[in-house]
């Protein structure tokens, strides 16, 4: 299946925009500045959206405006409205379980703690879209968690995140395409 909707995860404003929590949004950014697009905002849909072309075919790129914990309202108004299905939906978000600087795809899979794909998973009424898992690391202590997000990452951990977001721009033609065996295959023997 054709993905025809990225959404990055993060928070809104400018408090926000340099903590790990906000990779995803990172990461549509960098998308709409390859393709020339600018965001806009969209009421009706809770948040920011851009409309890109890759691979010749129109994607819409949605940066949700209801912070983290509300993500799936957001999701679910641009789903419900363009009629898209969860597996046309590749959400990008930060990944606590994996080391700084590394990018997996994944089909699928519970929200693993992660506060956006749980709220996502409410409001789909499914887990079966796909993910983006950018790689923030751990650290060390669960309870440190929420405070661990909600910072900047240091200059190397950056550079790291920058580089996974990288590869990962490097297999986006692929997962438009649909070709998620092969993006996956790409993407996961660096």
């Amino acid at each position: 299946m054709a993905i025809k909707l990225i959404v990055g995860l993060g928070n809104p404003g400018k408090d926000y925009q340099s903590h790990r929590h906000n990779v995803g949004f990172w990461f549509c950014d960098t998308l709409a500045n390859l393709y020339s697009a600018t965001f806009k905002k969209e009421a009706k849909f809770f948040g920011d959206v851009a409309q890109v072309t890759i691979a010749g075919a129109s994607v819409r790129l949605l940066k949700p405006a209801t912070f983290m914990n509300r993500s799936g309202q957001s999701i679910q108004a641009i789903a419900k409205f363009y009629q898209l299905e969860a597996d046309e939906i590749l959400i990008v978000h930060d990944e606590l379980d994996l080391e700084v600087g590394t990018a997996k795809l994944k089909a699928e899979g519970g929200h693993g703690g992660h506060n956006g794909l749980r709220d996502t998973i409410k409001a789909l009424g499914t887990k079966a879209f796909y993910r983006l898992r950018l790689g923030v690391g751990h650290p060390g202590n669960k309870l440190q968690v929420a405070d661990y997000v909600l910072h900047a990452p240091n200059k190397i951990e950056l550079e790291n995140i920058q580089n996974a977001m990288i590869d990962a721009l490097q297999i986006m033609e692929e997962v438009v395409k649909g070709n998620i065996d092969q993006a996956m295959k790409h993407l996961h023997t660096k």
